[in-house]
């Protein structure tokens, strides 16, 4: 047995690393990746008529507002003259699309700046002879014959010349299968086109009463054909019959809308009530895809498989994308499922653990459309499912459950649980991860029974593994060592480590490969010595995962095939014949942030079968349907567009042309697009413009780039994509010129020189004139010079004897100051003399002369005369007064004008004041006493004006 399942697994190696690509073949478990397009998406019209796709992979869809095209990331619109719906599209290898409306038809065909300009043909027919065109309904080339097929009749482009095929009675719809073309007329059933005439099918009349909506190839003497309301009829031998198969009976209940062979293998047929069927040559459907399982519409009314194997639906309310030509397909909310933690085969169905429960569907080939559904008494977080001894555990939030068919059969324990491991060389026992640490269980009689919680460690724990005697958890950033007793009842001691090694600070996860327990960090492996009781390096996985970025969950799956997580992307090492490792990660690129995390659920259940948990479902990879990961995606800048214009690429095959632009318009826009349809949110850009960036951009979902301001010069502009898988295509590139400002041309650099030369000679010239006008200029200026400083010298001569002469005055008038001082004086000497003089008058008249004789009477009477002779004869006062009006002349006048009011006497004291002379001298001069003295100032100061603040003398200086 070992050695037959070894033979079983080489050759699912062999068919994994030597794959051979088996285009079309269609999965019957689970769903593709479908992805819609709404009208508010492309912006058009609801039904979509016909599909088809261009060289450069571009996608049209004949729709009721016009012609649509899709290349990967934007929606082109384009309408015919007329405005009319367009219903047939057919491209060819010139680059030309052909188009078919109501009345009209002709070809798209790009001009020389890449945008799509129509051509009409319907223009050049013979209005005489065709009174109306009516709707193109089918567009076929064929021999080099362009075909357009109306109810009416067929026009036919060949040599640019357009003949006319009229029906027998009136066509329906035309189709090409395989390398024939053939109509359906409403009273002669199927006509065969052969070398411009119509030739019938015997015994086909009796589709005369319905409509004939597709015709295929099922072998080189079969065809089949099928109708709007009367099912698929096989056409074999000049016989007619019904196809009585699956689909026969799909069709005949929900009408059909015709179809479209994939690679010859399966059928994709269309209906109007029921989505989409995809069946085999012998009638068994494969894949049913209606609303419930994604589309926004459930009637197709055309499908198409594209240059990848990838299916296109035009509906009747949008467009949609389904990914056939993947080895993954989903269970997602159309199943009833949602998280899932793990999944497991047993006994005739597929049981899966989620969020929610857990839930089963019958695992059968082929397998069933069925919903999933749920265990009851399961409801709430399931953990884990698995098989153990002919046994299905389930890990639950409730506890420790056993299941059996759609039931639980019974409950281990009430204790939230993780997971459950048999015990090394004990089959009988069973260790179970919970909430409280751990527990036991043991089978007797067949019968699985609940021991008890191991003693010594109450912890939650999730993950573990174990050994004889030993069971290793990483928690807390730590291993955990707990050793267990004989009877598996209690831990002997637990002992903790905070890391593997000096160079290896931490743990990242412990994983069971080969039987052997690692230790993991950085990638680097470690096992437990039990004599040294270490962690030693091991430098096998270390190599081999040397290369491979750091992981941080690891898994191996019955086969040895080891899966691991990067961040969020998940990869598999698959094991080779010689027990090395092939390192494999591009197609699951695709599930990046759609993983459980911390919690990897991978079951390999045979290569044709491998359940992988998200958290939104479960995924199904079928590795026998290889696909060329490899193939490098196709990367186009779609639109070059600046001020000057808007060139557009990958519409057929461009000329380009040289690309000038001038620098007023130096603003550039570029948009990218690769026509790469599946995952398309994963698909990644870079970009660098030669001539401006130093380096490529970094990856970015980004299809548009802009550079403003640019300088003039020759630029490339490069762009690569990386699709979902992480292949990177080749570069796609434009070249363009700035041209440079008109002030920086070479014409203007010419001009520069000749306009420098001349500026040369002209400012030579002008030099030398200059020389000799600054010669003559310099002699009258030195002339200037020598005047101006003569009168300079002359004017600093003037001022120089006009200080002398002031100086003079300013002597002459301190002597004459120091005069007037001393004048004053001598003044106030002569007063006070004659106030003696008069007082000793006073004085002899009150002696009595009677008594005095005559001699002695005779001088007294001298004495007397003749100091009133020196009393009266004394002028000094007169003058003095005199000479003070004199001196202080201006002062006076300026006061006067100042003062109009104020009397002699006033003007007196204020030059008295001004002299600054005492009261006591004021008071002589005056002959007041020194109180009207005091009085005199109080009434100047009024007359004045004068505040009290304000000093009376430095008043009378400031005038």
């Amino acid at each position: 047995m070992i050695l037959l399942a070894n033979k079983k697994f080489n050759f699912f190696l062999i068919c994994i690393f030597f794959p051979i690509l088996f285009w079309g073949q269609v999965k019957n478990i689970g769903l593709p990746e479908i992805r819609n397009y709404k009208r508010s998406d492309y912006k058009g019209g609801t039904q979509n008529w016909n599909i088809d796709q261009d060289e450069n992979d571009n996608v049209y869809f004949a729709n009721n507002d016009g012609l649509f095209q899709f290349d990967g990331s934007v929606w082109s619109k384009y309408t015919l003259p007329n405005k009319s719906v367009v219903r047939s599209i057919k491209t060819d290898k010139s680059g030309k699309i052909y188009v078919g409306g109501y009345n009209e038809f002709g070809y798209f065909k790009p001009n020389t700046n890449g945008q799509l300009v129509y051509f009409s043909l319907s223009k050049y027919l013979n209005k005489k002879n065709i009174s109306t065109i009516d709707i193109i309904w089918k567009i076929h080339i064929y021999n080099n014959e362009v075909i357009f097929q109306s109810f009416e009749n067929a026009f036919i482009l060949k040599n640019n010349r357009i003949t006319i095929m009229r029906p027998p009675s009136r066509f329906q719809f035309s189709f090409i299968s395989g390398k024939r073309l053939f109509f359906q007329d409403i009273s002669n059933g199927i006509l065969e086109y052969k070398n411009g005439t119509l030739h019938p099918l015997q015994n086909t009349t009796a589709l005369n009463k319905t409509e004939v909506w597709g015709i295929f190839n099922l072998s080189a003497t079969q065809l089949l054909i099928s109708t709007l309301d009367k099912g698929l009829f096989l056409y074999e031998n000049q016989q007619l019959k019904p196809w009585n198969t699956e689909a026969n009976v799909f069709i005949t209940k929900n009408s059909g809308l015709g179809g479209t062979t994939i690679k010859n293998n399966y059928i994709a047929l269309n209906s109007v009530l029921n989505g989409v069927i995809i069946c085999d040559k012998f009638g068994k459907i494969i894949q049913h895809i209606n609303r419930k399982k994604g589309l926004e519409n459930n009637t197709i009314l055309t499908s198409y498989i594209d240059n990848k194997n990838n299916l296109w639906l035009g509906l009747d309310n949008g467009i949609a994308f389904v990914n056939e030509n993947s080895p993954f397909t989903f269970f997602g909310f159309s199943y009833n499922l949602s998280t899932v933690y793990a999944t497991a085969v047993y006994k005739g169905n597929l049981y899966v653990a989620t969020n929610q429960g857990v839930f089963y569907h019958s695992w059968s080939v082929p397998f069933k459309e069925d919903n999933f559904e749920l265990i009851e008494g399961t409801t709430g977080q399931a953990w884990n499912i698995q098989v153990i001894d002919d046994q299905l555990f389930c890990s639950h939030n409730r506890g420790a459950l056993l299941i059996s068919g759609n039931k639980i059969i019974k409950t281990l324990d009430n204790v939230g649980y993780w997971s459950f491991k048999k015990i090394p060389n004990n089959p009988n026992y069973v260790i179970g991860s919970n909430y409280k640490g751990f527990s036991l269980l043991e089978k007797t009689n067949n019968n699985w029974q609940f021991v008890k919680h191991i003693d010594g460690f109450f912890k939650s724990v999730g993950e573990f593994e174990i050994d004889n005697s030993n069971i290793w958890v990483k928690k807390d950033e730590l291993i955990y060592q707990m050793n267990l007793n004989d009877d598996f009842k209690k831990f002997r001691f637990i002992k903790t480590y905070k890391e593997l090694s000096k160079l290896d600070k931490g743990i990242t996860s412990i994983q069971k490969l080969q039987n052997t327990i690692y230790f993991q960090n950085n990638n680097h492996f470690y096992t437990f010595s039990k004599d040294t009781q270490t962690f030693e390096k091991e430098e096998k996985f270390t190599k081999i995962f040397k290369k491979i970025p750091l992981t941080n969950t690891i898994h191996e799956d019955k086969y040895g095939n080891i899966w691991y997580v990067i961040k969020e992307s998940l990869g598999v090492l698959l094991k080779t014949a010689n027990g090395g490792y092939k390192n494999t990660i591009a197609p699951f690129l695709n599930l990046t942030q759609d993983l459980v995390y911390n919690n990897l659920s991978i079951n390999t259940i045979d290569q044709k079968n491998i359940f992988i948990g998200l958290t939104d479902g479960l995924v199904h990879y079928d590795s026998k349907l290889s696909t060329d990961f490899n193939n490098n995606p196709k990367v186009f800048i779609r639109n070059f567009t600046s001020p000057f214009g808007n060139l557009v690429l990958g519409n057929g095959k461009n000329n380009l042309p040289k690309i000038k632009i001038p620098y007023s318009s130096n603003f550039v826009k570029f948009r990218f697009s690769t026509p790469t349809y599946e995952n398309i949110e994963n698909i990644k850009y870079s970009y660098k413009l030669d001539g401006y960036d130093n380096s490529w951009s970094n990856w970015s979902a980004s299809t548009v780039k802009e550079y403003t301001n640019l300088r003039e010069g020759d630029y490339k502009m490069r762009v690569k994509v990386k699709n979902s898988f992480g292949i990177i295509s080749q570069e796609s590139s434009i070249e363009f010129t700035i041209s440079p400002p008109w002030y920086r041309h070479f014409v203007a650099y010419i001009f520069y020189l000749i306009f420098i030369a001349a500026s040369i000679r002209i400012i030579r010239d002008r030099i030398k004139i200059k020389i000799r006008k600054n010669k003559y200029y310099e002699k009258i200026e030195q002339r200037r010079l020598y005047l101006e400083k003569e009168a300079r010298i002359r004017k600093e001569q003037y001022k120089l004897e006009k200080e002398i002469e002031k100086l003079k005055n300013d002597k002459l008038q301190i002597k004459i100051q120091a005069k007037d001082k001393e004048l004053v004086t001598n003044s106030l000497q002569v007063v006070k003399k004659n106030k003696i003089l008069n007082g000793i008058i006073h004085k002899l008249k009150e002696i009595n002369t009677t008594t005095l004789d005559e001699e002695t009477k005779f001088q007294f009477t001298k004495l007397n005369k003749s100091i009133l002779k020196e009393v009266n004869a004394d002028k000094s006062w007169k003058d003095l007064e005199k000479h003070i009006k004199n001196v202080h002349f201006e002062f006076l006048k300026r006061l006067k004008e100042k003062h109009p009011s104020i009397s002699p006497r006033e003007l007196d004291l204020s030059t008295y004041l001004l002299m600054n002379m005492s009261t006591k001298e004021i008071a002589e001069i005056m002959n007041i006493s020194g109180g009207g003295v005091e009085l005199a100032r109080y009434r100047l100061r009024k007359k004045l004006e004068l505040n009290k603040k304000e000093n009376l003398i430095g008043y009378l200086m400031s005038i």
